[in-house]
């Protein structure tokens, strides 16, 4: 069998220890096809972002970079453009065969929250080879906002997976010819494309960037926030506009995307070569996203949009990333925006769940 693990089978895995942590795993953290991950009681600023490297463990590097310890016990602010490593609660000893990706959760990306998994022996970042015996740690580095965080709280999430499940173009062709996956015309390259709107129906918002100075965001707040004390709405009746370098920016898809229950997918970014620019950090997408099964009739991506080096002019219409399809080893028992709460079901252009609409006198 190869594919995504369910629901199901994570919460086996962790019954069997190979997913154990010192405090007990409540069922809310197994999502249909991954699993959250909370963070620690301490995190550790340090001066640089770093990987183990081969045959070195995180604790015997972080000495070389590790500037001083936050204790999260009572919540701690981490600041805006500094780097922190907060080692996980959970832990892994993987069978062999499974392998594990990583990715931050929506709320975080949508925050400008970068955040990372790290492990011993590392090459790369939020990749965990077959076998991986040994402890997780999240680097995280706020971008646009300081955040105020606490142990258990869940930035990122894990995907286990069986085997090579990526359908090829072919594949994915067939599984949209069976069950459309966009409500348009289906740009099949290397994945399912999907491109930005810049054309609303009404109001010309088309989006909204980041302001750059502003207050500490407590992610446990949910509605907590003014939209307008953080963020500039972005407007055009022109299907055009220009991206600032360094600014960050929130806009959707033109597409309304569908996630069938016997697949999940990840969000890839485009080619460098499309513009200055970078889309999505957060990209996981459960079974069920979007699906009638599941309560949904299609939903917009949110992209998460940095631009690079230069301004950019972004159109209406223009491919900016796509979505790689894999197969599920079997259908989960949940499904997004049905069995659990999902924040995102039928969504269109949303913010992170911690802001609300300003009162207008």
């Amino acid at each position: 069998m190869t594919g995504v693990l369910p629901a199901q089978t994570l919460r086996r895995l962790i019954a069997d220890g190979a997913i154990h942590a010192a405090e007990p795993i409540p069922q809310e953290q197994v999502q249909p096809a991954s699993l959250d991950l909370r963070l620690g009681h301490v995190a550790h600023r340090v001066r640089a972002s770093f990987l183990a490297g081969s045959g070195s463990s995180v604790a015997d590097r972080l000495a070389d970079f590790e500037m001083h310890t936050v204790d999260l016990s009572r919540g701690a602010v981490l600041e805006k453009g500094c780097v922190y490593l907060v080692p996980l609660m959970e832990r892994l000893a993987l069978p062999a065969g499974i392998e594990a990706v990583a990715n931050a959760k929506s709320s975080t990306g949508r925050l400008d929250l970068l955040t990372r998994l790290v492990t011993d022996d590392g090459t790369e970042f939020d990749r965990i080879p077959e076998g991986y015996d040994g402890p997780l740690y999240a680097e995280i580095c706020p971008r646009s906002f300081s955040v105020l965080v606490r142990p258990g709280m869940r930035l990122n999430q894990l995907r286990l997976r069986r085997g090579d499940a990526v359908l090829d173009d072919a594949a994915l062709t067939a599984l949209h010819a069976r069950e459309p996956l966009v409500d348009g015309t289906a740009v099949i390259d290397e994945g399912l494309g999907f491109s930005v709107d810049l054309r609303p129906d009404a109001g010309g918002l088309v989006g909204y960037r980041a302001k750059p100075h502003t207050g500490v965001i407590d992610l446990d707040r949910l509605g907590a926030y003014p939209i307008d004390d953080f963020w500039d709405e972005i407007r055009t009746d022109r299907g055009r506009i220009i991206l600032d370098p360094g600014a960050f920016y929130i806009l959707v898809s033109r597409e309304a995307v569908t996630i069938p229950p016997a697949y999940a997918a990840e969000m890839a970014p485009y080619l460098a070569m499309v513009g200055e620019f970078r889309v999505h950090y957060a990209g996981f997408f459960d079974p069920g996203f979007g699906h009638a099964a599941a309560g949904g009739l299609g939903a917009r991506g949110v992209l998460e949009v940095r631009c690079h080096e230069a301004p950019f002019a972004l159109e209406h219409g223009q491919v900016v990333g796509r979505l790689v399809y894999e197969a599920m080893e079997e259908l989960p028992e949940q499904l997004y925006g049905r069995e659990i709460a999902s924040n995102y079901q039928g969504q269109g252009l949303k913010l992170a769940k911690q802001f609300r609409e300003a009162e207008r006198a």
